[in-house]
Protein backbone atom coordinates (compact mmCIF):
# COMPACT_ATOMS: atom_id res chain seq x y z
CA UNK A 1 0.00 0.00 0.00
CA UNK A 2 1.47 3.34 -0.34
CA UNK A 3 1.61 5.99 1.85
CA UNK A 4 1.92 9.45 1.16
CA UNK A 5 2.63 11.84 3.87
CA UNK A 6 2.46 15.14 2.99
CA UNK A 7 4.09 18.49 4.92
CA UNK A 8 1.24 20.88 4.52
CA UNK A 9 -1.93 22.25 2.67
CA UNK A 10 -0.26 22.25 -0.78
CA UNK A 11 1.03 18.96 -0.47
CA UNK A 12 -2.56 17.64 0.01
CA UNK A 13 -3.82 19.42 -3.30
CA UNK A 14 -1.52 17.98 -4.81
CA UNK A 15 -1.74 14.12 -3.54
CA UNK A 16 -5.92 14.73 -4.00
CA UNK A 17 -5.39 16.47 -7.61
CA UNK A 18 -3.46 13.21 -8.50
CA UNK A 19 -5.69 10.73 -7.23
CA UNK A 20 -8.72 12.22 -9.31
CA UNK A 21 -6.36 12.23 -12.07
CA UNK A 22 -5.31 8.87 -11.72
CA UNK A 23 -9.14 8.18 -10.10
CA UNK A 24 -7.32 6.25 -7.39
CA UNK A 25 -9.45 6.69 -4.21
CA UNK A 26 -7.44 7.75 -0.98
CA UNK A 27 -7.71 6.69 2.65
CA UNK A 28 -7.46 9.26 4.98
CA UNK A 29 -5.48 8.78 8.22
CA UNK A 30 -3.77 10.67 11.06
CA UNK A 31 -2.31 7.99 13.40
CA UNK A 32 -5.11 5.54 12.06
CA UNK A 33 -6.50 4.84 16.00
CA UNK A 34 -9.82 4.61 14.06
CA UNK A 35 -9.83 2.55 10.84
CA UNK A 36 -11.35 -0.15 12.31
CA UNK A 37 -14.72 1.88 12.54
CA UNK A 38 -16.67 2.13 9.29
CA UNK A 39 -16.25 -0.31 6.32
CA UNK A 40 -12.72 -1.59 5.01
CA UNK A 41 -12.08 1.21 2.16
CA UNK A 42 -10.90 -0.69 -1.82
CA UNK A 43 -7.69 1.31 -2.32
CA UNK A 44 -3.94 0.65 -1.86
CA UNK A 45 -3.20 4.73 -1.21
CA UNK A 46 -3.39 6.30 2.18
CA UNK A 47 -2.83 10.09 2.78
CA UNK A 48 -1.19 10.24 5.63
CA UNK A 49 -1.55 13.83 7.65
CA UNK A 50 0.48 12.76 10.46
CA UNK A 51 2.96 15.22 9.64
CA UNK A 52 0.48 17.98 9.89
CA UNK A 53 1.03 18.51 14.26
CA UNK A 54 1.68 22.22 14.85
CA UNK A 55 -0.13 24.03 17.20
CA UNK A 56 -0.66 27.30 15.25
CA UNK A 57 -2.09 29.72 18.06
CA UNK A 58 -3.23 29.03 20.70
CA UNK A 59 -4.74 32.24 23.15
CA UNK A 60 -5.91 30.80 26.68
CA UNK A 61 -7.45 34.38 27.49
CA UNK A 62 -9.46 34.35 24.08
CA UNK A 63 -10.65 30.46 24.81
CA UNK A 64 -9.36 29.20 21.48
CA UNK A 65 -6.70 27.28 19.80
CA UNK A 66 -5.81 26.79 16.28
CA UNK A 67 -4.06 23.18 15.72
CA UNK A 68 -3.26 21.25 12.55
CA UNK A 69 -5.26 18.30 12.18
CA UNK A 70 -2.49 15.64 12.44
CA UNK A 71 -1.66 17.03 16.19
CA UNK A 72 -2.08 14.00 18.51
CA UNK A 73 -4.90 14.57 20.76
CA UNK A 74 -3.08 13.66 23.65
CA UNK A 75 -0.17 16.78 23.15
CA UNK A 76 -3.12 19.28 22.82
CA UNK A 77 -4.97 18.43 25.89
CA UNK A 78 -1.81 18.28 28.09
CA UNK A 79 -1.10 21.81 26.35
CA UNK A 80 -4.39 23.14 27.44
CA UNK A 81 -4.35 21.68 30.97
CA UNK A 82 -1.49 23.66 32.14
CA UNK A 83 -4.02 26.67 31.37
CA UNK A 84 -6.19 24.90 33.55
CA UNK A 85 -8.74 24.43 30.18
CA UNK A 86 -9.99 21.29 28.69
CA UNK A 87 -12.01 20.24 25.51
CA UNK A 88 -15.99 20.80 27.27
CA UNK A 89 -17.31 18.02 25.30
CA UNK A 90 -15.18 15.67 26.93
CA UNK A 91 -13.70 13.42 23.31
CA UNK A 92 -13.46 9.73 23.42
CA UNK A 93 -10.67 8.47 23.56
CA UNK A 94 -11.21 5.40 21.22
CA UNK A 95 -8.20 3.33 21.46
CA UNK A 96 -9.62 1.62 24.80
CA UNK A 97 -12.52 0.38 23.15
CA UNK A 98 -10.59 -0.68 19.77
CA UNK A 99 -7.04 -1.69 21.06
CA UNK A 100 -5.30 0.81 18.79
CA UNK A 101 -1.83 1.20 19.69
CA UNK A 102 -1.14 5.15 19.77
CA UNK A 103 -2.73 7.95 20.16
CA UNK A 104 -5.32 9.59 18.27
CA UNK A 105 -5.43 13.15 16.38
CA UNK A 106 -7.31 16.58 16.41
CA UNK A 107 -8.51 15.79 12.77
CA UNK A 108 -9.80 12.53 13.96
CA UNK A 109 -11.08 13.97 16.98
CA UNK A 110 -13.82 16.10 14.66
CA UNK A 111 -14.35 13.57 11.83
CA UNK A 112 -15.74 10.93 14.32
CA UNK A 113 -17.43 13.78 16.52
CA UNK A 114 -17.68 11.05 19.45
CA UNK A 115 -18.41 13.47 22.44
CA UNK A 116 -18.68 12.14 25.90
CA UNK A 117 -20.78 12.48 28.82
CA UNK A 118 -20.66 16.27 28.87
CA UNK A 119 -22.40 16.29 25.89
CA UNK A 120 -26.06 17.05 27.32
CA UNK A 121 -24.17 19.93 28.93
CA UNK A 122 -21.75 21.51 26.68
CA UNK A 123 -23.28 19.95 23.42
CA UNK A 124 -20.98 17.77 20.86
CA UNK A 125 -17.58 18.35 18.92
CA UNK A 126 -19.44 20.16 16.34
CA UNK A 127 -20.62 22.95 18.54
CA UNK A 128 -17.14 23.73 19.49
CA UNK A 129 -15.36 24.31 15.99
CA UNK A 130 -14.98 27.68 15.29
CA UNK A 131 -13.26 27.21 11.99
CA UNK A 132 -11.56 24.91 9.77
CA UNK A 133 -8.95 24.87 6.68
CA UNK A 134 -9.26 21.83 3.82
CA UNK A 135 -9.09 20.35 0.42
CA UNK A 136 -11.83 19.55 -0.75
CA UNK A 137 -12.82 16.11 -3.03
CA UNK A 138 -12.02 19.00 -6.63
CA UNK A 139 -8.06 19.58 -5.16
CA UNK A 140 -8.77 22.84 -3.82
CA UNK A 141 -8.15 24.28 -0.49
CA UNK A 142 -11.12 26.06 1.31
CA UNK A 143 -11.84 28.19 4.69
CA UNK A 144 -14.79 27.65 6.65
CA UNK A 145 -15.79 29.57 9.78
CA UNK A 146 -13.02 31.23 11.90
CA UNK A 147 -11.82 32.36 15.25
CA UNK A 148 -14.73 33.86 17.20
CA UNK A 149 -17.94 31.96 18.00
CA UNK A 150 -19.89 34.45 15.96
CA UNK A 151 -18.76 34.05 12.67
CA UNK A 152 -21.12 32.57 10.23
CA UNK A 153 -22.72 34.43 7.06
CA UNK A 154 -24.47 31.37 4.67
CA UNK A 155 -23.95 27.85 5.27
CA UNK A 156 -21.84 26.83 8.54
CA UNK A 157 -20.06 24.40 6.95
CA UNK A 158 -18.03 23.52 10.09
CA UNK A 159 -21.25 21.44 10.85
CA UNK A 160 -20.56 19.45 8.03
CA UNK A 161 -17.14 18.28 8.42
CA UNK A 162 -17.70 17.44 11.99
CA UNK A 163 -18.70 14.13 12.19
CA UNK A 164 -18.53 13.09 8.52
CA UNK A 165 -15.55 11.06 9.02
CA UNK A 166 -13.37 12.10 6.21
CA UNK A 167 -15.77 11.84 3.30
CA UNK A 168 -16.08 15.30 2.40
CA UNK A 169 -12.76 17.08 2.79
CA UNK A 170 -9.47 16.41 3.85
CA UNK A 171 -9.00 18.97 7.07
CA UNK A 172 -5.37 20.59 7.47
CA UNK A 173 -6.20 23.08 10.49
CA UNK A 174 -9.02 23.76 12.71
CA UNK A 175 -9.73 26.55 15.36
CA UNK A 176 -11.29 24.91 18.66
CA UNK A 177 -12.89 26.41 21.38
CA UNK A 178 -11.72 25.41 25.06
CA UNK A 179 -13.37 26.14 28.51
CA UNK A 180 -11.92 26.27 32.15
CA UNK A 181 -11.76 23.30 33.44
CA UNK A 182 -14.28 22.94 37.19
CA UNK A 183 -12.91 23.81 40.48
CA UNK A 184 -14.63 21.40 41.84
CA UNK A 185 -16.61 18.33 40.76
CA UNK A 186 -18.70 15.31 42.52
CA UNK A 187 -20.81 12.06 41.51
CA UNK A 188 -23.62 10.95 43.27
CA UNK A 189 -24.39 7.20 43.26
CA UNK A 190 -27.33 4.97 43.30
CA UNK A 191 -27.16 1.27 43.59
CA UNK A 192 -28.93 -1.33 42.98
CA UNK A 193 -31.57 0.10 40.64
CA UNK A 194 -33.14 -1.56 37.22
CA UNK A 195 -32.42 -0.10 34.32
CA UNK A 196 -36.24 1.28 33.60
CA UNK A 197 -35.52 2.63 37.24
CA UNK A 198 -31.97 4.23 36.73
CA UNK A 199 -34.20 6.19 33.57
CA UNK A 200 -36.01 7.91 35.51
CA UNK A 201 -34.00 8.54 38.45
CA UNK A 202 -31.13 9.72 35.68
CA UNK A 203 -34.01 12.29 33.92
CA UNK A 204 -35.45 13.50 37.18
CA UNK A 205 -31.99 14.53 38.28
CA UNK A 206 -31.48 16.45 34.51
CA UNK A 207 -34.88 17.81 35.36
CA UNK A 208 -33.68 19.34 38.06
CA UNK A 209 -32.32 22.99 38.45
CA UNK A 210 -28.97 21.30 39.74
CA UNK A 211 -27.24 21.52 36.85
CA UNK A 212 -25.87 17.93 36.43
CA UNK A 213 -22.94 17.83 33.89
CA UNK A 214 -22.84 13.90 33.46
CA UNK A 215 -25.49 11.01 33.77
CA UNK A 216 -25.00 7.30 33.33
CA UNK A 217 -26.54 3.61 34.48
CA UNK A 218 -24.15 0.59 34.89
CA UNK A 219 -26.30 -2.89 35.07
CA UNK A 220 -23.96 -5.27 37.69
CA UNK A 221 -23.39 -7.27 34.48
CA UNK A 222 -20.72 -5.01 33.16
CA UNK A 223 -18.39 -4.72 36.41
CA UNK A 224 -17.09 -7.96 35.54
CA UNK A 225 -14.98 -7.10 32.80
CA UNK A 226 -13.92 -3.82 34.33
CA UNK A 227 -10.25 -3.52 34.87
CA UNK A 228 -10.17 0.20 36.56
CA UNK A 229 -12.01 2.41 39.29
CA UNK A 230 -15.43 1.36 37.71
CA UNK A 231 -13.81 -2.55 38.97
CA UNK A 232 -13.26 -1.34 42.61
CA UNK A 233 -16.99 0.31 42.47
CA UNK A 234 -18.67 -2.57 41.31
CA UNK A 235 -17.29 -5.01 43.32
CA UNK A 236 -20.19 -5.84 45.27
CA UNK A 237 -21.96 -6.49 41.31
CA UNK A 238 -24.19 -4.08 41.81
CA UNK A 239 -25.52 -2.22 39.59
CA UNK A 240 -24.66 1.82 39.97
CA UNK A 241 -26.26 5.25 38.37
CA UNK A 242 -23.83 7.58 38.73
CA UNK A 243 -24.71 11.65 38.35
CA UNK A 244 -22.43 14.12 38.30
CA UNK A 245 -22.11 18.06 39.18
CA UNK A 246 -19.28 20.25 38.36
CA UNK A 247 -18.64 24.07 38.96
CA UNK A 248 -17.50 26.17 42.28
CA UNK A 249 -16.61 24.00 45.23
CA UNK A 250 -19.01 26.13 47.33
CA UNK A 251 -22.08 25.50 44.87
CA UNK A 252 -20.76 22.45 43.57
CA UNK A 253 -21.31 20.85 47.70
CA UNK A 254 -24.70 22.45 47.89
CA UNK A 255 -26.26 21.13 44.96
CA UNK A 256 -25.10 17.78 45.78
CA UNK A 257 -27.17 18.26 49.07
CA UNK A 258 -29.75 19.09 47.33
CA UNK A 259 -29.71 16.67 44.54
CA UNK A 260 -29.13 13.99 46.94
CA UNK A 261 -32.25 14.92 48.77
CA UNK A 262 -34.07 14.92 45.43
CA UNK A 263 -33.29 11.61 44.91
CA UNK A 264 -33.50 10.07 48.10
CA UNK A 265 -36.83 7.92 46.88
CA UNK A 266 -34.53 5.81 44.47
CA UNK A 267 -32.35 4.75 48.03
CA UNK A 268 -29.65 6.18 49.83
CA UNK A 269 -26.80 8.40 47.93
CA UNK A 270 -23.27 7.92 48.16
CA UNK A 271 -20.20 10.49 47.18
CA UNK A 272 -17.26 10.48 45.28
CA UNK A 273 -14.72 13.43 44.78
CA UNK A 274 -12.96 15.28 42.43
CA UNK A 275 -9.93 12.37 41.51
CA UNK A 276 -11.96 9.58 42.03
CA UNK A 277 -14.80 11.25 40.20
CA UNK A 278 -13.40 12.18 37.57
CA UNK A 279 -11.59 8.73 37.01
CA UNK A 280 -15.25 7.12 36.78
CA UNK A 281 -16.16 9.38 34.38
CA UNK A 282 -12.98 9.08 32.30
CA UNK A 283 -13.51 5.48 31.92
CA UNK A 284 -17.73 5.91 31.62
CA UNK A 285 -16.34 7.97 28.61
CA UNK A 286 -14.29 5.46 26.73
CA UNK A 287 -16.46 2.77 27.58
CA UNK A 288 -13.87 0.40 29.50
CA UNK A 289 -15.71 -2.45 30.48
CA UNK A 290 -15.90 -3.46 27.05
CA UNK A 291 -12.16 -2.70 26.40
CA UNK A 292 -10.17 -4.57 23.81
CA UNK A 293 -7.95 -5.83 26.15
CA UNK A 294 -11.19 -7.32 28.21
CA UNK A 295 -14.11 -9.45 28.79
CA UNK A 296 -15.77 -9.09 26.11
CA UNK A 297 -12.77 -7.76 23.85
CA UNK A 298 -14.35 -10.08 21.04
CA UNK A 299 -17.91 -8.81 20.64
CA UNK A 300 -19.23 -6.46 18.15
CA UNK A 301 -20.11 -3.59 20.44
CA UNK A 302 -22.65 -0.94 18.94
CA UNK A 303 -23.23 2.25 19.70
CA UNK A 304 -26.97 3.71 20.13
CA UNK A 305 -28.51 7.02 19.97
CA UNK A 306 -32.47 7.01 21.28
CA UNK A 307 -35.07 9.36 22.67
CA UNK A 308 -33.52 9.27 26.73
CA UNK A 309 -37.07 8.06 27.90
CA UNK A 310 -36.52 4.81 25.76
CA UNK A 311 -33.34 4.14 27.05
CA UNK A 312 -34.17 1.74 29.98
CA UNK A 313 -36.68 -0.04 28.23
CA UNK A 314 -34.70 -0.45 24.83
CA UNK A 315 -31.47 -0.94 26.91
CA UNK A 316 -32.88 -4.29 28.30
CA UNK A 317 -34.79 -5.53 25.43
CA UNK A 318 -31.08 -5.43 23.91
CA UNK A 319 -29.57 -6.90 26.59
CA UNK A 320 -31.89 -9.97 26.87
CA UNK A 321 -32.17 -10.03 23.12
CA UNK A 322 -28.77 -10.57 22.49
CA UNK A 323 -27.74 -12.24 25.95
CA UNK A 324 -25.00 -8.89 25.66
CA UNK A 325 -25.01 -6.34 28.04
CA UNK A 326 -25.27 -2.60 27.51
CA UNK A 327 -24.37 0.58 29.45
CA UNK A 328 -25.79 3.82 29.66
CA UNK A 329 -24.90 7.46 29.14
CA UNK A 330 -26.20 10.73 28.66
CA UNK A 331 -29.21 10.19 30.67
CA UNK A 332 -29.85 7.09 28.91
CA UNK A 333 -30.01 8.87 25.12
CA UNK A 334 -26.79 7.07 24.54
CA UNK A 335 -26.58 3.19 24.79
CA UNK A 336 -23.41 1.28 24.74
CA UNK A 337 -24.19 -2.66 23.73
CA UNK A 338 -21.70 -5.24 23.25
CA UNK A 339 -23.38 -8.45 21.97
CA UNK A 340 -22.05 -11.85 21.67
CA UNK A 341 -20.57 -12.62 18.47
CA UNK A 342 -23.36 -14.65 16.85
CA UNK A 343 -24.52 -13.67 13.23
CA UNK A 344 -28.13 -13.25 14.14
CA UNK A 345 -27.19 -10.90 17.37
CA UNK A 346 -25.84 -8.23 14.53
CA UNK A 347 -27.57 -6.20 11.95
CA UNK A 348 -31.24 -7.40 12.06
CA UNK A 349 -32.32 -7.87 15.08
CA UNK A 350 -30.58 -4.60 16.87
CA UNK A 351 -31.97 -1.94 14.09
CA UNK A 352 -35.71 -3.48 14.49
CA UNK A 353 -35.19 -2.88 18.26
CA UNK A 354 -33.28 0.76 17.89
CA UNK A 355 -35.38 1.59 15.06
CA UNK A 356 -38.77 1.03 17.12
CA UNK A 357 -37.30 3.31 20.11
CA UNK A 358 -36.92 6.07 17.52
CA UNK A 359 -32.69 5.72 17.37
CA UNK A 360 -30.21 4.97 15.40
CA UNK A 361 -27.23 2.54 15.51
CA UNK A 362 -23.55 2.36 14.35
CA UNK A 363 -21.59 -0.54 14.89
CA UNK A 364 -18.37 0.71 16.17
CA UNK A 365 -16.45 -2.47 16.86
CA UNK A 366 -16.69 -5.85 15.23
CA UNK A 367 -14.21 -8.02 12.61
CA UNK A 368 -13.31 -7.03 8.88
CA UNK A 369 -15.26 -10.42 7.71
CA UNK A 370 -18.75 -8.54 9.42
CA UNK A 371 -18.01 -4.90 8.60
CA UNK A 372 -17.30 -6.34 4.88
CA UNK A 373 -21.05 -7.50 5.04
CA UNK A 374 -23.12 -5.39 7.57
CA UNK A 375 -24.17 -1.55 7.45
CA UNK A 376 -21.77 -0.02 9.68
CA UNK A 377 -24.02 3.28 9.56
CA UNK A 378 -27.25 3.65 10.42
CA UNK A 379 -29.08 3.65 6.85
CA UNK A 380 -31.18 6.57 5.72
CA UNK A 381 -34.24 6.92 5.01
CA UNK A 382 -34.64 7.60 1.05
CA UNK A 383 -35.48 11.65 1.02
CA UNK A 384 -32.22 11.94 3.76
CA UNK A 385 -29.83 9.52 1.66
CA UNK A 386 -30.53 11.59 -1.18
CA UNK A 387 -29.35 14.85 0.36
CA UNK A 388 -26.53 13.54 1.47
CA UNK A 389 -25.57 11.74 -1.64
CA UNK A 390 -26.02 15.70 -3.34
CA UNK A 391 -23.69 17.38 -0.16
CA UNK A 392 -21.40 14.48 -0.78
CA UNK A 393 -20.83 15.25 -4.77
CA UNK A 394 -20.69 18.69 -4.42
CA UNK A 395 -17.44 18.20 -2.33
CA UNK A 396 -15.94 15.37 -3.76
CA UNK A 397 -17.86 14.90 -7.08
CA UNK A 398 -15.58 11.45 -8.19
CA UNK A 399 -15.52 9.86 -4.50
CA UNK A 400 -11.79 9.93 -3.79
CA UNK A 401 -12.16 10.51 -0.63
CA UNK A 402 -12.49 7.71 1.76
CA UNK A 403 -14.52 5.87 -0.49
CA UNK A 404 -16.66 3.32 0.80
CA UNK A 405 -16.09 3.89 4.43
CA UNK A 406 -19.92 5.23 5.62
CA UNK A 407 -21.75 3.22 3.28
CA UNK A 408 -21.69 -0.19 2.13
CA UNK A 409 -20.15 -0.87 -1.37
CA UNK A 410 -22.04 -4.18 -3.18
CA UNK A 411 -20.07 -6.10 -6.50
CA UNK A 412 -21.81 -5.11 -9.48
Amino acid sequence: MDTLKVRDARDVEEVVRTAIASEQPLEIIGHGTKRQIGHPMATNAVLDLSALNAVSAYEPNELIITVQAGAPLADVQSLIDSKNQHFAFEPMDTSVLLGAAGNGTIGGMIGAGLAGPRRIKAGGARDHLLGAHAVSGFGDSFKTGGRVVKNVTGYDLCKLLAGSWGTLAVMTEVTLKVMPKPESERTLMLSGLDDVTANRAMTAALGSPYDVSGAAHLPGSVFGSATGALKRLGAAGRALTLLRLEGIAASVADRAGSLGNALAAFGAVEMLQDDASSSIWAEVRDVEPFAASGARGLWPVWRIVCPPASGGALGQALARGSQGDVIYDWGGGLIWAAVPPQPDALAGPVRREVEAAGGHATLIRAPEEIRRNVEVFHPQAGGLAALGQRVRHSFDPKIILNRGRMLLMTAT
